[in-house]
């Protein structure tokens, strides 16, 4: 649709997910860069009464800034699209697929993409401590446990021992009914943004921690990012166009972050794609258009000229 400044513009924040704050964090940047651009803009926390809320704020057109449950995985998209709201974002089909990880993973590896192998867990409503109890990795150790349906690496848990694993696992699934426990791959951390189905560049994600976990994400000071990352112009080149593969494969609409693990041989191994990658100021996207000429205004700008209606 053909974005005016006329229009109002509601920014989805907060929400009522694990990433609230990271979400208020996104979306209060995005509605500052947005107002500085001329548009006209509120804010709208997401809470059960969103419907009422939008009904109420008579937007044209909605920036989702919202991470994790109901915000990122269709559910708001569903009701955008019902009450006719067009927003920024994926769609609901490809929202649902990208939030669950063992749905993505099964389609990337169908379509003969790199990524970690895993197990799925299905926490059983009895006989939960019977269940975790015969789990054992298929894969040796290091492991990885992480919930299959958050972002922010909420919930993600390196395991670097047999005797660990029931203790992490009694954790994890307190928090949730479906896990991974997902294989661990040794090498660099990358990741490639994609706008409107082209890659914007890379990041290298160094962090004085074991892995990219929440803390080292959202803390200053824990994590070095190197932009563009330094690669062999043949294997970033490669890293781009399959991250743009990626997007196109499952469905996304205006931007995405793809998260790999390059392994020792160079080859890229997917972690996962995030739908909607977090925009605040120690956020990766934002890094990587800084590095490709873009703005933080611009970014944010280009992200509304690409919303619509449409369901997938």
């Amino acid at each position: 649709m053909k974005i005016s400044k006329d229009m109002k513009v509601g920014v989805l924040l907060g929400g009522l997910s694990s990433e609230r704050e990271v979400s208020l964090r996104s979306g209060t940047a995005m509605a500052a860069a947005l107002k500085a651009r001329g548009y006209k803009v509120a804010t709208i926390d997401v809470g059960r009464d969103l419907p009422s809320k939008l009904t109420r704020a008579k937007i044209d057109v909605a920036v989702n800034a919202l991470h994790g449950k109901w915000g990122e995985d269709g559910c708001v998209q569903g009701l955008l699209e019902v009450m006719g709201i067009p927003y920024t974002g994926s769609g609901v089909v490809a929202s649902a697929i990208c939030m669950d990880k063992a749905a993505t993973k099964r389609i990337l590896s169908a379509a003969g993409l790199s990524t970690a192998s895993f197990i799925e867990l299905r926490i059983p409503a009895k006989g939960v401590a019977a269940y975790l109890e015969s789990v054992e990795s298929p894969f040796g150790y290091p492991v990885v446990v992480k919930p299959n349906s958050e972002g922010s690496s909420v919930g993600v848990e390196m395991v670097q021992r047999a005797g660990e694993l029931q203790r992490v696992l009694k954790g994890a699934a307190r928090k949730s009914k479906h896990l991974l426990l997902e294989k661990f791959i040794a090498g660099r951390e990358l990741s490639v943004a994609v706008l409107d189905g082209k890659p914007l560049g890379t990041v290298e994600i160094k962090t004085r921690r074991n892995f990219y976990d929440y803390k080292a994400k959202y803390t200053k000071g824990e994590t070095e990012y190197l932009v563009p990352a330094p690669l062999d112009a043949v294997v970033e080149r490669r890293l781009m166009d399959e991250a743009a593969r990626v997007h196109t494969l499952l469905g996304c609409r205006g931007v995405s972050r793809v998260d790999f693990i390059l392994a020792e041989g160079l080859e890229g191994n997917i972690l996962e794609i995030n739908t909607l990658p977090g925009m605040t100021e120690l956020s990766l996207v934002p890094k990587i258009a800084a590095g490709a000429g873009y703005s933080y205004e611009d970014l944010c700008e280009e992200i509304l000229k690409g919303a619509s209606l449409s369901v997938g």
